[in-house]
């Protein structure tokens, strides 16, 4: 007699659907009010859903913390490739600064989340932390090496280099409300985040540029 093997079943189109809506309302509440200022409760009852219906899906408020930090990692490193897998310096700064600051203007509260869980330490992520993006800032580096020893950028402190990008395209998710109380506007245009991506990226080229 054979014995078959459960087969998986992929998730139904509804089952997703819900689980997209309970990660952005918990994204949403976990960059307001912080991984402690959140319940279970407080995020099913937003979506009208039982406590239980939520658990479902995600067992525990860590679990559920840990899948938007997840999510939002998952974005972020898909433009870290932008630099290890190009040829041209120049187009590398271009594209990585152009995707960091959309990734701002697009998923604010992502990178909200993913700033107060850094600026505490990243007690819940410093794992994955250590295991994905350490090694993706070293390739990074290493790219910018062989460009500089091959004459075709400055040689400078690459790894501050990688910080300074992140910090000022970070601070347009960041600090947006307060660049645009500044500004005199209710929020951010597409026009602010065009005019700060030639500024960074003018301003960190020509500190690499061998001919500036």
């Amino acid at each position: 007699m054979t014995v078959t093997s459960p087969v998986a079943r992929t998730p139904r189109a509804a089952t997703l659907r819900k689980q997209e809506a309970i990660l952005a309302e918990a994204e949403r509440q976990f960059a307001r009010f912080g991984f402690e200022g959140v319940s279970l409760d407080s995020i099913a009852a937003m979506l009208d859903l039982s406590r239980q219906n939520l658990l479902y899906h995600w067992p525990s408020k860590e679990e559920l913390y840990r899948a938007v930090l997840d999510s939002v990692m998952g974005e972020w490193m898909a433009s870290m490739n932008a630099i290890t897998e190009a040829d041209e310096p120049e187009a590398a700064i271009h594209a990585y600064i152009e995707v960091k600051l959309r990734f701002s203007r697009e998923r604010p509260s992502g990178n909200a989340v993913f700033t107060r869980e850094i600026m505490a330490g990243a007690p819940r992520y410093q794992d994955v932390l250590k295991a994905q993006v350490m090694p993706l800032l070293h390739a990074d580096v290493e790219r910018f090496e062989r460009w500089a020893a091959e004459g075709r950028i400055r040689r400078i402190d690459f790894t501050h280099l990688m910080f300074l990008i992140w910090s000022s395209t970070q601070a347009y998710a960041d600090l947006a409300p307060q660049f645009a109380l500044y500004m005199g506007k209710p929020q951010l245009e597409a026009a602010d985040f065009e005019a700060a991506r030639e500024l960074i990226t003018g301003l960190i080229w020509r500190s690499l540029d061998v001919n500036a």
